[in-house]
């Protein structure tokens, strides 16, 4: 069977959240994928995109964030949802989870914690904070609990941004 849809391909929007602070992102192993990756998921039905990724990082992290760069704009109404610092377009391909090959349209924002002595979940051990100097080799392998893995390019440009976004706010 191929992996071509034979109707027009479903697209789902989701949400990804960099937390960071200290010089540090988080990221997660995701075991269906091998590989390092930030916080998000799926916006949920009658959910905004700012509701999606604070709700998206607090159920992963345990975390409470607040957006970096909301946005110029000086008015007040109507109220703006912070803009996303980048929108990508992932292929998920079909496997045991989904029945069809399908996209994610994902908006990425850039999160600090409320709480500047943030703790990732200890009862979690898929979560570690990578430093930026790791983060800025090439290739940038990361090793965490026996977990090894070239942390995707995307998620390593992302993340060094988000490190200096936090960074130019004048947050640790």
């Amino acid at each position: 069977m191929s992996d071509t849809p034979t109707s027009p391909l479903v697209r789902h929007y989701t949400v990804t959240g960099f937390v960071s602070i200290g010089g540090r992102t988080a990221l997660h192993w995701h075991p269906r994928l091998n590989r390092w990756l930030p916080p998000g998921g799926h916006v949920e039905a009658n959910e905004d995109p700012l509701q999606a990724v604070l709700r998206e990082v607090l159920e992963e992290t345990g975390l409470e964030v607040e957006i970096v760069g909301r946005g110029p704009f000086a008015y007040i109404r109507p109220p703006q949802l912070p803009v996303p610092v980048a929108m990508a377009v992932y292929d998920i391909p079909r496997d045991g989870s989904h029945d069809e090959p399908h996209q994610h349209i994902d908006l990425i924002y850039f999160t600090r914690p409320l709480s500047p002595s943030a703790a990732l979940p200890q009862d979690d051990d898929r979560w570690a904070w990578v430093d930026e100097a790791t983060l800025q080799r090439r290739p940038a392998v990361f090793e965490e609990r026996g977990r090894r893995a070239e942390v995707a390019e995307d998620v390593r440009e992302l993340a060094l941004a988000a490190i200096a976004a936090v960074r130019d706010t004048g947050a640790s």
